[in-house]
């Protein structure tokens, strides 16, 4: 084996030990008779579970996996009949492996399908992310949206095109009054627009106001990340949205390059709360400035020189 390719097999090797080691800390809300969001290390995990057996939406990190699955037993010991996937990213299909493995039928998007079985290069995250194995893989693939009938309720999932990616799900539990919105919401910080994947920030605002339009004053919101919400967080997160993409189109129409847009700071006002925990406020407005210049990939601003040097 080339020393290379050795060195980076150990890495990896001494990395999922590390995270296999790590204790995560799991928080469980019970949202109704049937409906529960359970907080870990990844994106957050939504659980139906009742008369009809126990399905999950989303399944986190694999290096955490049984760890995961611990945590799930206690809401419910039932074998895992189905898992939703809201789009390909591994922290929400980290478990899917384990899962296809043991019998769990894994359903998501046609487009979560395409990604997870081809290599993906991310130019934001600087990597490329093999194919999955054949047990990872969605078995069952829809393309507007899908129901699952169980325990009591009907659970309808909502393709959204072009959002944080190309293959995003919402999922509605109108009768338990949650919504489950992937990484279509970030809470509390600055979300991912992944242009690499064919997300937008048009189809992150489509998102929000499609789950808005199914929710009332009680509706609870699963986000991606961060801490469960109300519809009144979740259209204040719209508003933002909007009013900084608004920001940045002012600036686009006044001809500003990308790095001059970033020098504005059109998202001054909301980088203090949301810019310090993950996305940065130069990679929020990037996301932006490419979402409505139509380049469909994340162009990192060309670093600023002096140029009396």
């Amino acid at each position: 084996m080339r020393p290379l390719l050795l060195a980076a097999v150990l890495l990896t090797t001494v990395w999922n030990a590390s995270a296999q080691d790590q204790k995560v800390e799991y928080t469980t809300f019970q949202l109704s008779d049937t409906v529960y969001m359970l907080s870990g290390r990844g994106g957050n995990v939504g659980i139906s579970t009742g008369k009809d057996g126990l399905y999950i939406i989303d399944d986190q990190l694999s290096p955490t996996t049984p760890q995961l699955l611990a945590a799930i037993r206690k809401i419910s010991d039932q074998p895992i009949r189905f898992v939703i996937n809201t789009h390909y990213h591994a922290d929400h299909t980290g478990g899917n492996e384990t899962l296809g493995r043991n019998g769990t039928v894994i359903i998501a998007h046609d487009n979560i399908h395409k990604r997870l079985s081809t290599k993906q290069t991310s130019i934001f995250m600087k990597k490329t992310t093999l194919p999955s194995t054949r047990e990872a893989l969605p078995v069952v693939t829809f393309n507007d949206q899908m129901s699952l009938h169980l325990n009591g309720e009907t659970a309808t999932a909502y393709h959204v095109a072009s959002g944080h990616t190309d293959g995003d799900t919402i999922i509605h539990f109108p009768l338990s009054n949650v919504i489950h919105m992937g990484d279509m919401y970030f809470n509390g910080r600055y979300p991912y627009v992944d242009l690499d994947a064919g997300g937008s920030i048009q189809g992150m605002v489509e998102a929000a106001d499609l789950a808005l339009s199914m929710s009332n004053e009680s509706t609870r919101i699963i986000p991606g990340h961060g801490p469960l919400a109300m519809a009144d967080d979740l259209k204040t997160y719209r508003d933002f949205l909007v009013d900084a993409s608004i920001n940045v189109q002012t600036l686009i129409e006044k001809d500003m390059s990308l790095e001059q847009t970033i020098e504005a700071q059109p998202t001054k006002e909301w980088d203090e709360s949301l810019g310090k925990i993950w996305i940065t406020p130069a990679q929020f407005v990037t996301f932006i400035y490419n979402s409505l210049k139509n380049i469909h990939h994340y162009t990192p601003p060309e670093p600023v020189t002096d140029e009396t040097e």
